[in-house]
């Protein structure tokens, strides 16, 4: 954990939590038209948003949203709740174990074995059953005002694809294969490519970077790969 040395973070997680609440609310009150351009744009849009939430979150637990600590926490409480009723307690000591233990068994993250099979190891990682249980409930309220194609299409769909984004662009490709002893996180990078790096994972591809400074909020990790990029050359 670390405090971060002004409170900028907290400006950037309220702009990804009320564009998600935002455009969340206007797409529920689109109609679901297989057609319609509008329909995959929104599918996108909300996926990024959410992805944004757990990125929000993932920062909070490296202390990195606000100089206080119970505003770190409470934002990065909110985030996690948001993406699908994670629970923020759950996923800290095991995001934690994760970087003491990169790409080892002791590693929640990691799994020995193809894209399918780590896939599904990571979800079970951080899926609970009152997750199940709230998000069932939620959906069960929700329909009586919100038609049930609505929320499967702009509500539970761009959840589910965003899990597929953090773990193919945060955790599968970053972490597979083997890495040289000398690299001390055992992970890889993407290459320099900002717009890329923000619109694929809000620049968590830039993954070898975040375990050399976990302190570095996920908006200034792109510095931190030119920084790292200027000592290569």
């Amino acid at each position: 954990m670390v405090t971060p040395k002004s409170n900028r973070g907290i400006y950037v997680a309220l702009i990804i939590i009320a564009l998600w609440f935002g455009v969340l609310t206007w797409a529920l009150q689109q109609p679901v038209n297989s057609r319609a351009l509008i329909t995959y744009l929104l599918i996108a849009i909300l996926t990024h948003l959410y992805t944004g939430l757990f990125i929000t979150a993932h920062d909070a637990m490296h202390g990195t949203v606000a100089k206080n600590s119970r505003i770190n926490h409470f934002i990065g409480h909110l985030s996690a709740l948001l993406f699908s009723y994670n629970f923020y307690n759950r996923l800290f000591p095991k995001h934690h174990l994760h970087h003491r233990h990169v790409a080892t068994d002791q590693d929640p993250d990691y799994h020995r074995g193809g894209f399918l099979a780590w896939y599904f190891s990571f979800l079970r990682q951080y899926i609970s059953w009152q997750q199940i249980v709230l998000m069932a409930i939620s959906f069960n309220v929700l329909k009586l005002w919100i038609p049930a194609e609505r929320l499967i299409v702009y509500w539970m769909l761009p959840a589910v694809l965003s899990t597929l984004q953090l773990f193919y662009f945060g955790t599968y490709l970053p972490h597979r294969g083997e890495h040289a002893p000398e690299n001390p996180h055992k992970s890889g990078s993407q290459r320099l490519n900002h717009v890329w790096a923000f619109i694929s994972c809000y620049f968590f591809g830039y993954h070898y970077e975040h375990h050399a400074s976990p302190g570095t909020p996920w908006w200034m990790l792109w510095k931190v790969k030119e920084n790292y990029a200027a000592r290569q050359k």
